[in-house]
């Protein structure tokens, strides 16, 4: 089960302690490419949050993915986690160690949904732009969705710019159904 207090106190204490052994840029790569692993694939979130296997053959699966991939401080706490009975908590974890390096580092992460694939001068000039309103660096994530029609949407920061064809389309006809001829007959 997932526990977003855990998670973040987990990930608080690895944060503490790449900082301190110097390789919080390598512990973020780590925990980017645990987080990746996770999500894509299924099988191993079930593994981790079945309580009948045991805690060796989970860090068997642990070592035999990630030994040769991990700096040592991210293969040690992720044994840590897993004696601790917390590997169900594990991508959670991965994913808020993430989000304290991009606070530390002043990244905002920004999302833009477009209905095409757009080239590199665009997200250039998106990153520009979110970056001059949030002052920050930019991590850009791109989303291809055919259902917006056209246009785009950017997430960022809590905050949303949405200059999609289907919202416009969408207002148009709430305004249509409204009616508001009235006959002079």
């Amino acid at each position: 089960m997932e526990n977003y207090r855990v998670n973040t106190n987990y990930a608080k204490a690895l944060f503490l302690v790449a900082g301190d052994t110097g390789q919080l840029d390598a512990v973020n790569d780590d925990m980017r490419l645990v987080a990746d692993t996770c999500a894509e694939n299924h099988i191993l979130s079930t593994v981790f949050a079945n309580p009948v296997i045991p805690e060796h053959r989970k860090m068997a699966v642990l070592q035999d993915l990630f030994a040769a991939r991990v700096s040592k401080v991210s293969m040690l706490f992720m044994d840590f986690v897993v004696r601790k009975r917390r590997s169900v908590n594990l991508r959670g974890i991965a994913n808020a160690f993430v989000q304290l390096y991009r606070d530390h580092k002043g990244i905002v992460l920004s999302h833009l949904v477009t209905a095409t694939p757009v080239s590199e001068d665009v997200k250039k000039a998106v990153c520009q732009k979110v970056g001059a309103v949030t002052n920050k660096t930019v991590e850009l994530e791109t989303e291809v969705d055919p259902s917006i029609l056209g246009g785009m949407s950017i997430a960022f920061d809590g905050n949303m710019y949405d200059a999609r064809i289907s919202t416009a389309v969408a207002e148009l006809r709430r305004e249509f159904s409204k009616n508001v001829y009235e006959s002079k007959l």
